[in-house]
């Protein structure tokens, strides 16, 4: 089996995007592109952990209520949520209502101030997990070397839901690694852009 099919264009693209049309702009726009603004990235994850047991066309056509509901994602809004904001996202139909990960991201968004606090950014922490190595990966992959090890750093700072799965999900995602399949026509220019991407110090 192949690992591109035909768009809309009839240009090859990754087989995952032909489930639904609504994946073709974000595989061809956003997934794999590199990301060093820490406001993009807490979102990122957030959604990735949101996503964990669901399927992400759930949460890509929940994506406008996430931001709305989570302002923005600004981390540092987010971190002065209480029980008030619990309750209210909890009644908020437009998301995904599970307490654990509503918690997670309050939690998250805290751990996120102190880890801007230490190393000057999210962008500079997270981006030297990127592996020396950006062959080509089988899109079966869940996990890699680096999930694991940024997952365990996330985790060893007091993050929740940020298992290994969930970082490789995210690590795809926000350009730290370019797993569009080989043939994909957007992989080149995820690779250019990545070329050209200046790492967060």
């Amino acid at each position: 089996m192949t690992d591109t099919l035909p768009g809309p264009d009839g240009r090859p693209r990754c087989r995952w995007c032909a489930i639904t049309p609504d994946f073709v702009a974000y595989h061809d726009r956003e997934w794999g592109f590199p990301v060093a603004d820490d406001i993009r990235l807490f979102e990122k994850l957030c959604l990735e952990c949101f996503q964990s047991g669901l399927s992400w066309r759930t949460i890509l056509s929940k994506r406008e209520n996430f931001r709305t509901a989570f302002a923005g994602f600004d981390f540092r809004t987010v971190a002065r949520f209480d029980d008030a904001d619990v309750a209210r996202l909890m009644a908020d139909a437009g998301i995904v209502r599970h307490r654990g990960k509503i918690e997670a991201v309050i939690n998250n968004a805290a751990r996120a101030c102190e880890l801007v606090a230490a190393e000057g950014s999210l962008a500079a922490f997270l981006w030297r997990f990127e592996p020396a190595d950006d062959g080509i990966a089988p899109q079966s992959r869940s996990t890699s070397p680096a999930s694991e090890a940024l997952s365990k750093a996330l985790r060893k700072q007091g993050w929740k839901f940020v298992g290994p799965t969930t970082v490789y999900a995210f690590m795809q995602a926000m350009g730290l690694v370019n797993d569009h399949a080989e043939g994909c026509v957007i992989r080149d220019e995820v690779a250019a852009a990545r070329a050209g991407c200046v790492r967060p110090a």
